[in-house]
């Protein structure tokens, strides 16, 4: 006797919107500043309590671009793991999109 597996029905398929890159980050001035901020930070995570350092690290800003932080302005960059990058980057999301 064979296995009998339950069959499901399939939900519709939508196509997730295209990500278009934001021309900013090709940017001469932003690659320069992102070079900086992670020097600055001796390319280790400013996370408090982190210091990890990996292959690639993020520049980010802190008061995020979208919420009126300056683009470039190197007072407004840390230097991120990718771990806590992405630990930012939900919270200010969830902080962003769930006051609605």
């Amino acid at each position: 006797m064979g296995l009998k597996v339950a069959r499901l029905p399939l939900a519709p398929i939508r196509a997730a919107p295209v990500k278009v890159a934001d021309p900013f980050y090709a940017s001469p001035a932003y690659r320069a500043w992102r070079k900086f901020v992670i020097e600055r930070a001796g390319g280790a995570c400013q996370a408090p309590g982190c210091g990890k350092r990996e292959g690639r690290m993020f520049a980010d800003h802190i008061v995020e671009r979208r919420d009126g932080g300056s683009d470039l302005d190197p007072a407004n960059g840390q230097c991120l793991c990718s771990h806590h990058h992405q630990l930012k980057t939900h919270a200010e999301r969830a902080r962003r999109y769930g006051a609605r």
